[in-house]
């Protein structure tokens, strides 16, 4: 543990302003609910509307943590100046064709942001569409979204979010004369899709919670004020995304939750199309889909889906002109603990991308005879992704791949030839050799008799004596997996002779989707132990010196990393809560704020059921500080987040120095020109990971 520094000033210390709720019979007694500024939904869209005493409060916090972390400022430094010497800083994406161009975005030396360029795809000179540096500048805050450019190529509509709010800004840019039109469409979620004539566009609007609720066509070259609208849904609880099929005929709007989705189809080759449903929204049923104009005897729709029981979803098929649950026909039969992630369309090929054990693979299935093959990997513990591209009519798959030592690679694969082709690998300026590197995959015994895979990353020469210092990373929530991929920043920790590992913990889908539904709802607190189970073994096997761990979690992996601060603060020297969810209940409570409708199927719903609202009673973070020691935190917000609000670390931290009885550290800093992604540049956004492993340097003893 760290000495205290007598020499920092005394921490900021909030107001106590006791405010009292009953629920179920309890009552809850809120000392910092002032903390939460009444008119938050205006800072979203204009931090400067925060009020002033809030404001000092979390700059009082900023100053405080800079102060406590001054002792680190060479050592951040040194790790930014590491970490950014491995970016090639004048990189670019590979060219991914589409008729007469090929698109891919670049960097320049020195920029932060990405510039969005085309070639002829026989060659020739490089057209510049827009340069994502030149749109930030003089900006605190600049996020480029989506784009995409016209079926005619002459036009690119393009999304950005100026406030780090994820209120995202519509434009349109003439292709031919390389200026931006007068068509502006404000406060929209970053998903666009041109239809086939060119002449308009689709895009979601988001309500005045933030939630995106609507589907709107806009014509080019007309007002905003007269887009109309084709799609809404008037159920909080449900979430509209927006995406183009990969036949280019269909766009589908998927109205979803966590638990049930439901798709419409808009057929682009009609101007003013009216979205069609493909199957009635019915309990628990999840289905995505993909088109293809000619299979099955004509034109038919390929889905995913946990149907009929299979819980890790399977392959059917259903005719457009019919597509009803009636009508599905399965293609590829559910097969228990092989988790179907995502699905592929070409003319003659259907690809899918599945996980079994924990590790991902590539299936091709050619689509006249039913033959298949899989594209094979020999590593441990790697990470695997499928990229869909413009075009249909083609034979050439793109994949990447990574593992914890193999820097990223993008291939070409020949579905006909089964050949493949590595068109870049991601380069290291500063040097990197993989073989002085070691990946393992481990699994530590969880207490019910599961076992919790590991993802391990050290240098060869860090020896396994239980003297390491080790940082252990987990999410576990929403069916999110976290992919054994290749990072250059985590070589800063691990050249320093850290054990890097993370815990694939249940709330993920490592070893199918019954795993995400062992961590949800009542059994979240599986979540929980199992991230303490797998540092129990790291500590156990001698990976790790027990005083040297540091957890580190963000967002739903917050809310992890503060359920384990008050169940096992002895087990970690430091913690690392990157804008954590940790005021669960609270938020639970109250459906005027962005996420929580939708949010009940992954914790419930503490206003109407009084089992649920126990549950989450026992484990929120918020809830359940109390008067013990507690290991160094630091602490990571955004002010202008809509997903984790600033108030919710702010609160956290506020009950955490009243409460705990050690002289621990914890730094707390606020963002206060970002969201939930931390800082947009993607330099800036070193200086942050470099800030969070300075403090687990710090910690450890490693500084």
């Amino acid at each position: 543990m760290l000495e205290p520094n007598s020499s920092l000033p005394a921490p900021p210390r909030a107001v106590k302003r006791a405010v009292s709720s009953m629920h179920h019979g309890v009552e809850r007694v809120d000392e910092y609910s002032w903390l939460r500024d009444a008119n938050w939904q205006a800072v979203m869209r204009d931090p400067g509307l925060l009020d002033p005493e809030i404001r000092r409060y979390l700059e009082a916090e900023n100053a405080y943590a800079e102060a406590a972390l001054a002792d680190t400022t060479t050592l951040q430094a040194t790790l930014f100046a590491e970490m950014k010497a491995r970016i090639k800083e004048d990189d670019s994406t590979v060219p991914e064709p589409d008729g007469p161009f090929a698109y891919y975005l670049r960097y320049r030396e020195g920029g932060q942001h990405p510039l969005i360029c085309r070639v002829p795809r026989g060659g020739g000179a490089e057209e510049l569409l827009l340069d994502g540096d030149a749109r930030a500048a003089g900006r605190s805050f600049f996020q480029l979204g989506a784009s995409a450019h016209s079926p005619d190529h002459r036009r690119l509509v393009w999304a950005c979010d100026e406030m780090g709010s994820e209120f995202y800004t519509a434009r349109v840019r003439d292709l031919v004369t390389g200026h931006d039109l007068a068509d502006e469409v404000a406060e929209t979620a970053s998903a666009l899709v041109w239809t086939q004539d060119s002449t308009a566009f689709y895009y979601v609007r988001l309500d005045q919670q933030h939630r995106p609720t609507e589907v709107h066509r806009h014509v080019v070259g007309t007002p905003a004020g007269d887009d109309v609208l084709v799609f809404r849904t008037d159920d909080p609880g449900f979430f509209i995304s927006l995406s183009r099929l990969q036949s280019g005929r269909f766009a589908e709007i998927s109205v979803h939750d966590h638990e049930t989705a439901e798709a419409w189809l808009i057929d682009l080759s009609e101007p003013a199309a009216t979205p069609v449903p493909v199957a009635p929204r019915e309990p628990s049923l999840r289905y995505d889909v993909e088109h293809h104009p000619a299979f099955d005897r004509g034109p038919t729709l390929i889905l995913r889906t946990n149907a009929d029981g299979a819980e890790d979803f399977k392959l059917v098929t259903a005719p457009l002109a019919t597509p009803g649950r009636a009508h599905w026909r399965d293609l590829i039969a559910h097969r228990p603990g092989v988790f179907v992630l995502s699905h592929l369309v070409l003319a003659d090929w259907l690809i899918r991308l599945e996980r079994a054990e924990g590790l991902p693979r590539i299936i091709i299935r050619h689509l006249a005879s039913g033959e298949e093959h899989a594209i094979a990997f020999d590593e441990e513990a790697y990470s695997l992704g499928m990229e869909h591209g413009y075009e249909f009519a083609t034979a050439a798959l793109r994949f990447t791949y990574s593992s914890m030592t193999t820097p990223l690679e993008t291939w070409d694969y020949d579905c006909a030839a089964r050949t493949r082709t590595l068109r870049k690998r991601q380069e290291v300026p500063s040097g990197h050799d993989p073989s002085a590197y070691v990946t393992r995959r481990l699994f530590a015994p969880a207490g019910d008799g599961e076992t919790v895979p590991i993802s391990l990353l050290f240098h060869k020469d860090t020896p396994l004596d239980g003297t390491a210092a080790g940082l252990v990373y987990g999410y576990g929530a929403y069916g999110m997996s976290m992919p054994a991929a290749f990072s250059t920043n985590r070589l800063s920790l691990v050249d320093r002779g850290f054990i890097y590992a993370i815990a694939h913990i249940r709330g993920g889908t490592e070893k199918g989707w019954r795993w995400y539904r062992e961590g949800k709802l009542k059994a979240k607190p599986n979540t929980f132990s199992d991230f303490i189970a797998a540092t129990d073994y790291l500590i156990a096997n001698r990976f790790v010196a027990r005083t040297k761990v540091v957890a580190q979690g963000g967002s739903a992996g917050g809310m992890l990393i503060g359920a384990i601060a008050n169940a096992r603060p002895d087990l970690y020297a430091g913690l690392i809560a990157e804008v954590p969810f940790v005021d669960v209940l609270a938020t639970m409570l109250d459906d005027t704020l962005p996420l929580t409708p939708p949010e009940w199927l992954e914790w419930g719903n503490p206003i109407t059921d009084a089992e649920a609202f126990q549950t989450i009673l026992a484990y929120s973070p918020y809830d359940n500080v109390r008067a013990q020691a507690y290991p160094a935190l630091l602490v990571l917000a955004g002010l202008t987040d809509p997903r984790v609000t600033y108030w919710e670390p702010a609160k956290w931290v506020a009950r955490l120095r009243a409460r705990m009885r050690s002289d621990n550290l914890i730094a707390f800093r606020t963002n206060l020109e970002a969201g939930h992604q931390g800082a947009a540049g993607r330099f800036e956004r070193l200086r942050e990971i470099a800030l969070a492993y300075a403090f687990a340097l710090k910690v450890t003893g490693k500084a």
